[in-house]
């Protein structure tokens, strides 16, 4: 082919429509709408669980003197599930909120401060156990890594999950946390 003929063809060749808009327009508004359908049904599940758990007993909430702090501890709270079943949230009064976490531990009970959310109190007697674990509802993070404390509310047996900004003060709270359970359980 000769240049004049590779010109010629250059020319006749047209480059198609680079954008139908109407057709973007609508993908675009199908997949909003879509992911607003997905929010509200995640939503809507979140409140049937609520309702579902409804039957739970207020929170207790710390004594006016809890008496002297044997640990404290601050971090995150992750969230409360049935015991034993990692992955059954308790979103009733606002224990599937997660947070930052203040915990101070007496003799009286575990006090968790939570700025932004509904702080609670867990009674000496109500305490079951404490372990480490690696997850909890929604959060999963290495062996070891997270501090899961077991309490009695009501007719339920609960799990919590707490990280400190210091994991090594982990084992601490563990060992002192069924320390206490141990001595509580003896006395009863």
């Amino acid at each position: 082919m000769t240049p004049l003929q590779l010109t010629y063809l250059a020319a006749e060749q047209k480059s198609a429509e680079v954008t139908d808009w109407a057709a973007r327009i609508g993908w675009v508004i199908g997949i909003l709408l879509f992911v607003a359908l997905v929010y509200w049904l995640m939503r809507e599940g979140w409140k049937w669980r609520g309702t579902l758990q409804s039957d739970m007993p207020e929170l207790p909430t710390a004594p006016e003197s809890p008496g002297e702090a044997r640990l404290t501890m601050s971090g995150r709270y992750h969230g409360s599930t049935t015991a034993g079943q990692w992955l059954d949230r308790i979103v009733a009064h606002g224990l599937g909120t997660r947070s930052r976490a203040e915990l101070t531990l007496t003799d009286a009970g575990l006090d968790v401060v939570r700025p932004g959310a509904a702080g609670f109190f867990v009674p000496a007697d109500a305490l079951r156990g404490a372990r480490l674990d690696k997850g909890i509802a929604g959060k999963v993070l290495t062996e070891g890594g997270l501090l899961v404390v077991t309490w009695a509310h009501g007719d339920r047996l609960i799990d919590s999950g707490f990280r400190s900004d210091r994991a090594a003060e982990h084992t601490e709270w563990v060992d002192t946390l069924n320390e206490m359970i141990n001595k509580t359980e003896g006395a009863r």
